[in-house]
């Protein structure tokens, strides 16, 4: 035999084999198909047994409807299951949303309160500062004459719209009275600047450092110590332990720096803008010279009882061109130590 041949008898049988083996699981799948419908077909007859004497009522019900009702049932159940606990998680939500919104509502009640003291206390910053500085907030009172009390506006509000525009304007308001302020306060600030930098140019300080000292004697006709007559003192005598730093009243320039024994001892006499000069008298020590530019505040020596003197002081004069004038015109009083 060739073996073309015996290779064409092998591809029979194989095909073959191949067939036999599919018609028969195709067999056993068509049976087992028909024993299931026959037994799906099966009736079973249900009996409903009361226990009085009324009629038994039975009704028949094939296996397939047994399976369909069990289904059916079953689906309404996992239904209900699952609604049911979606229903929860809702409920939950909606109740969790609910005390959200009340905390809400709870927060809102503060804030309106607190924009009501904000609001009572911008009014009474507003009258200050008018009164203060003579500034007049006419936008806030253009708006104070469209809109009603804030507090009223809470009870006489139609909607919560209105309340909400009734708020927004108050606080427009409130920060347009702000803005104003803080250019008001810009031009006090320059103002200020230049003020104190007019009050290093004049004799506004204390002449002691740290300390306030005594004034034994003042400006103006007094008795003299050692002679016991009137005389016209020309400043102040401030007492205070020897050694106390004694500081330039205002910026300026030394011109004269001396001794006289039977006057005012060591001496330092400074000029300063405007016309003003300042003398310094009866020093133990002195830290300048003559020519040198001095700053307010700089100490220039210390207190002594050189010349004619009883005791340790500081003669402290001020003068404007030749003419002697009262230096507590001039002193910053106020921002003395010991006040």
């Amino acid at each position: 035999m060739s073996p073309l041949s015996s290779y064409k008898r092998a591809e029979t049988d194989f095909v073959g084999k191949i067939t036999k083996i599919i018609s028969a699981f195709a067999m056993k799948i068509s049976t087992a198909f028909s024993n299931m419908m026959n037994a799906g077909k099966q009736r079973f007859t249900v009996m409903l047994i009361p226990h009085s004497e009324k009629k038994i009522f039975n009704f028949r019900i094939s296996v397939f409807s047994l399976i369909v009702i069990v289904f059916l049932i079953g689906c309404m159940l996992t239904s209900f299951v699952i609604f049911t606990t979606q229903f929860k998680g809702m409920s939950g939500l909606l109740k969790m949303r609910s005390d959200t919104l009340e905390k809400k509502e709870t927060d809102l009640e503060i804030i309106r309160d607190q924009i009501a003291e904000l609001k009572r206390v911008s009014k009474v910053f507003e009258a200050s500062l008018v009164k203060t500085l003579g500034i007049n907030n006419t936008s806030s009172n253009g708006s104070k004459a469209q809109n009603s009390d804030f507090i009223s506006s809470f009870s006489n509000s139609r909607s919560q719209e209105e309340v909400l525009l009734r708020e927004l304007e108050d606080l427009k308001s409130l920060s347009q009275l702000l803005k104003e302020s803080v250019e008001s306060f810009e031009e006090i600030r320059e103002l200020l600047i230049a003020q104190g930098d007019l009050l290093v140019e004049l004799p506004s300080i204390w002449p002691l450092k740290s300390v306030r000292g005594r004034i034994t004697n003042y400006f103006g006709p007094q008795i003299h110590p050692f002679t016991k007559q009137w005389y016209l003192h020309k400043g102040i005598d401030l007492a205070y332990q020897q050694g106390t730093p004694i500081v330039s009243t205002a910026s300026g320039k030394v011109i004269e720096k001396g001794y006289e024994a039977t006057g005012f001892g060591n001496y330092i006499l400074i000029r300063h803008k405007y016309g003003f000069f300042t003398k310094y008298a009866h020093l133990d020590r002195i830290y300048v010279r003559e020519g040198e530019t001095v700053s307010q505040g700089q100490v220039i020596g210390t207190m002594g009882n050189t010349g004619l003197s009883t005791a340790p002081h500081l003669h402290y004069e001020v003068r404007i061109g030749s003419q002697v004038v009262d230096p507590e015109r001039y002193l910053n009083i106020r921002n003395r130590p010991g006040e």
